[in-house]
């Protein structure tokens, strides 16, 4: 079993859009169902991390809700904050998988040694990753990688 699963905020725990207020707020869409699969895993013993290439105090207060602690944003080198974050958590290449959706995370999809991308990845990134989700980022994408890799939920 993976001790750490990484993902990718807009276009895997999101359908990647956008949305703004009238204030200027940003606003995101998560999937309550890709929440329990993480809440899940974390209580089977597996760490959750996000790595994003934007920031957003949502983002932030989703994953808190979640109980996930690693949570690195505007990072434009997501393999290099991976390789600190394994040496922090004192894991290697072969106890990772990261789900990622576009061509910024494909470093890091060929570092790990299990990676995943949701169904409405572009094929160059689809074309390198072991698990293709036969759901879209947002959707079910993440509990559908979970479930794969854990057997199942419960």
């Amino acid at each position: 079993m993976l001790k750490l699963l990484i993902f990718d905020v807009d276009g895997v725990l999101t359908d990647g859009s956008i949305i703004y207020d009238s204030e200027g707020r940003e606003i995101k869409v998560f999937n309550v169902r890709d929440g329990f699969a993480i809440k899940e895993a974390i209580r089977k013993g597996v760490k959750i991390a996000v790595i994003s290439g934007r920031k957003s105090p949502v983002v932030k207060r989703r994953c808190h809700e979640l109980g996930i602690d690693e949570i690195y944003q505007g990072v434009d080198d997501k393999l290099h904050i991976y390789e600190k974050l394994k040496e922090k958590l004192g894991v290697s290449d072969k106890e990772c998988g990261f789900m990622g959706d576009d061509i910024p995370d494909i470093p890091l999809l060929k570092a790990v040694s299990f990676s995943a991308a949701p169904s409405d990845a572009p094929d160059s990134v689809k074309a390198v990753v072991k698990f293709v989700s036969t759901k879209p980022g947002g959707r079910g994408a993440v509990r559908e990688f979970i479930e794969y890799l854990l057997g199942g939920l419960g």
